[in-house]
């Protein structure tokens, strides 16, 4: 092995906000120009009531123009080879360079004080520039739409086809569902089965949480972060209890930006309960639709994104499960690996097996998001990390 292929699972891209309007449809244009200056002013505030204000804008004095890679596909390129990057997993962007998709169809898809066809108008914008996107460097982006699912679950699925269609690997859901169904509901049934059919990976992302609970006092960005995880793995639990991974069981999810320390005792506890034991006697059938534990379930159908992976989760990878993570840089966000994403990367896999490296530097993204490993190995063979920067 001359060289490592990397995929990093996790990834950001979005327009400046003002320029996400030549992708709309032109009925709502009129209804983006009003919601602008609203959206903007609101990503402002979110970035200074979660602190990142400042740091973001001192961090921004050392990355030069090379953030613009967040839209502009010459820089993104350079920026990833920089990285040793061949690969990436494309979600949208939000608050850094404020290039949110518009009508709150960006990260936290809110299903609450939204109307649904002007967040169904922004999804499809933006999944209309990210397939622009990605067919410019096909070999080494897997864009990922983003769907409202809860709203229409027939709507959903067309929209699926469309990225299907237009060469996107994946789709986004929103990790909180408010007062529309969850995702145990057979009524997403066809959308699942859509996903599965076309091969496309269900994607659930780190970030949304109910902030309307954290108010403005001291410690809620504590609270926020302490409770964004267990909100991000909340689908999952549902999906998993529900039956779904048995009824289609090869849909593939991926579980993004939410650490990896977390998957152990989650299904112990979950195969716990799903043992026969004495605090269940008395609540009736609530297993038999399952074939398997629910440990299972997740080592057949769940991939994790693992962002920024620390050392720790690296020491930790054969209680998580080597096949199961995927290492990501989540560029181009102040939280992520660049521009230190080398350096970074040494640490976390300084002294591994070298087949258990390439597992979770990129070969589980690779299998997951179906990228093609010969279109890949000239991009490897020029910026790859080497096997001897690992000892």
């Amino acid at each position: 092995m001359d060289r490592y292929l990397v995929i990093s699972s996790d990834c950001h891209a979005g327009l400046p906000p003002e320029r996400y309007r030549d992708y709309l449809d032109p009925r709502h244009r009129d209804a983006f120009d009003a919601a602008l200056p609203i959206q903007i002013a609101a990503t402002e505030e979110a970035a200074q009531k979660f602190l990142v204000a400042d740091i973001n804008e001192e961090w921004r004095k050392g990355c030069g123009d090379q953030l613009s890679g967040a839209w502009d596909h010459d820089m993104r390129i350079q920026v990833l080879d920089n990285d040793g990057i061949a690969g990436e997993v494309i979600f949208p962007d939000g608050i850094t360079e404020m290039n949110m998709p518009p009508f709150g169809a960006g990260i936290s898809l809110p299903t609450e004080e939204v109307v649904p066809e002007l967040q169904w108008a922004g999804a499809r914008a933006h999944n209309r520039w990210l397939a622009e996107l990605c067919q410019m460097a096909p070999e080494r982006r897997a864009g990922i739409a983003i769907v409202p699912v809860c709203w229409d679950v027939d709507e959903a699925v067309r929209e699926a086809r469309w990225a299907k269609e237009n060469g996107l690997r994946g789709v986004m859901l929103p990790v909180r569902w408010g007062k529309q169904d969850a995702y145990h509901h057979p009524k997403y049934d066809p959308f699942w089965a859509a996903c599965e059919e076309m091969e496309l990976v269900v994607n659930f992302h780190s970030g949304p949480a109910p902030m309307e609970d954290y108010g403005e006092g001291q410690g809620m960005v504590g609270i926020y972060i302490s409770e964004v995880v267990w909100w991000l793995v909340r689908p999952l639990t549902f999906m998993l209890w529900g039956g779904v991974f048995e009824r289609f069981p090869r849909l593939r999810v991926a579980i993004t930006e939410g650490t990896a320390v977390w998957v152990p005792e989650y299904l112990q506890l979950l195969d716990f309960r799903y043992e026969d034991t004495p605090y269940s006697a008395k609540l009736g059938d609530y297993t038999s639709h399952l074939s398997m534990k629910p440990s299972e379930y997740f080592a057949r159908n769940v991939l994790i994104g693992a962002s920024c992976m620390p050392r720790r989760e690296a020491e930790m990878r054969h209680q998580i499960g080597v096949d199961k993570i995927a290492w990501g840089s989540d560029y181009p966000h102040p939280e992520g690996t660049w521009p230190n994403t080398v350096e970074n990367m040494k640490e976390t896999f300084r002294q591994l097996p070298q087949d258990e490296i390439k597992k979770m530097l990129g070969q589980n993204a690779l299998n997951w998001y179906g990228f093609e490993a010969d279109k890949l190995a000239p991009t490897v063979a020029r910026v790859g990390p080497k096997p001897t920067d690992f000892q």
